[in-house]
């Protein structure tokens, strides 16, 4: 029985390092789901439409160099207001009256005075208006903005790409911690069920007394509850793993081969200099020097030109008398604001410097974010390496143990407590070897140096 007892739990050690050979080879399974992740992450989403917004504005602004062209027109009926008096009879009757006497005819009549009215009745203008600017610097300096204000969205977005990969590795390797460590719980589990069915087989030949038998069942009774702890472990980390990738959130999730510790590329260990954020910060420079000359860009006149091309008249005549156009050059100068233009640069001169502290503060802080994770995975590392000889000296006590129980040299306790040591040896060694891969995450983050191409 005690040889069938420990063949078993050599098998757990066997399934254990097996399972550890098969996580060592490739990472597709996590590279695939990170290239679903990046697709399908609804914030994500969301960054690309404020991408196409910023698109669009720099269309706006592009199409503000191009010619206008409206299209207005108005009528016009009016009856009363002001008029206008025209004495035609007071300066023509006398004349008319003197011809008739002459001629000895009536042929020039008498006239009455007029009275026109100077809201024009019955009246329509129609026409086209073409507008183009000739010279407008604050054009040109909105164009550079919107222009670089796409440039600062597509690295929000490739900001946000970069931490849900870190987020999607981190939750990956969370899960298959805890499905590993589900598995040993649940070798462990068949282990100490083989042992209470071997000690009850030893107490009844009187063997070893009825301690072992009670503290078997005990032993079935705690792995159950810890069993049961690290499968809802488990299923949370599978929770929020499909969160992350928008899928349904009980999928099943594959494992990917990981055991060996990774390697960190020696040219990429101090470097954060390709951080979006640092690159963010660039191009708020950038564009807040725009708008430094946008501030300063009023000394600069405004030129632009328009043309009317219409038709009016009374009456909705339309004809070679009522069609016109009118050209006209125009020319814009703010020559006095009091104090506003120059305020508006102070201001943006002063946003520049808060921008250049902004920058020295953010290298600093993001320097020292490497070198924490840094010290993390190294710890990480060292945990493993303990770990591991922890898991080969505690492997052998076992045996040794378990050949004295078998001969009757040790008791059942002694027997649990190696049994216990061996199983705690596998469950910090991979504790420690995806700590070290989620470090190793972490540190792909803080210097920027995962392809999320």
């Amino acid at each position: 029985m005690i040889k069938k007892y420990r063949n078993r739990l050599l098998w757990c050690y066997f399934f254990y390092t097996i399972l550890s050979i098969q996580i060592a080879f490739g990472q597709n399974k996590l590279e695939v789901y990170i290239r679903e992740g990046i697709a399908s992450n609804q914030s994500l989403k969301q960054q690309h439409f404020l991408l196409e917004k910023n698109i669009y504005a720099l269309g706006e602004a592009k199409s503000m160099f191009l010619p206008n062209i409206t299209f207005s027109t108005t009528y016009t009926k009016a009856d009363g207001g002001r008029t206008i008096d025209i004495p035609v009879g007071d300066m023509l009757n006398n004349v008319y009256s003197t011809l008739n006497q002459l001629t000895g005819t009536s042929a020039f009549p008498q006239l009455q005075n007029r009275a026109e009215q100077l809201n024009p009745d019955n009246f329509y203008d129609a026409k086209f208006r073409i507008t183009q600017p000739i010279l407008n610097a604050e054009l040109s300096y909105n164009k550079k903005i919107k222009s670089k204000q796409i440039e600062l969205q597509k690295t929000e977005v490739q900001l946000y790409k970069r931490e849900l990969v870190k987020e999607i590795k981190t939750a990956y390797y969370n899960y298959l911690k805890a499905a590993t460590a589900e598995k040993i719980y649940q070798s462990y589990r068949n282990l100490v069920i083989e042992a209470e069915r071997v000690n009850k087989k030893l107490f009844d030949n009187g063997k070893i007394n009825r301690t072992a038998v009670i503290r078997s069942k005990n032993e079935v009774s705690k792995i159950d509850a810890t069993l049961v702890n690290a499968q809802k472990t488990k299923e949370s980390a599978q929770f929020y793993f499909n969160f992350l990738l928008n899928r349904p959130l009980s999928d099943s999730i594959a494992i990917d081969q990981v055991t060996n510790l990774p390697e960190q590329s020696s040219s990429a260990i101090n470097n954060i200099l390709q951080r979006e954020e640092l690159s963010k910060l660039k191009i708020a420079k950038s564009i807040n020097e725009d708008l430094t000359g946008l501030a300063k860009s009023y000394i600069i006149p405004k030129i632009g030109t328009n043309l009317d091309l219409g038709s009016q008249a009374f009456g909705w005549k339309f004809n070679r008398q009522s069609r016109y156009y009118l050209l006209g050059v125009s020319l814009e100068w703010n020559l006095f604001a009091s104090g506003k233009n120059t305020n508006r640069i102070k201001q943006a001169i002063t946003e520049q410097h808060a921008i250049a502290s902004q920058t020295d503060y953010v290298e600093q802080q993001l320097l020292t974010e490497l070198r924490v994770k840094q010290a993390d995975m190294q710890r990480s590392i060292a945990q493993y390496h303990a770990a591991q000889n922890q898991l080969t000296t505690s492997q052998t006590y076992y045996k040794d143990v378990a050949l004295m129980y078998k001969e009757g040299m040790a008791i059942y306790i002694e027997l649990l407590d190696a049994q216990n040591q061996w199983v705690d040896s596998q469950l910090q060694a991979n504790i420690a070897l995806f700590d070290a891969w989620i470090s190793f995450s972490a540190i792909e983050r803080a210097t920027a140096s995962f392809n999320i191409q």
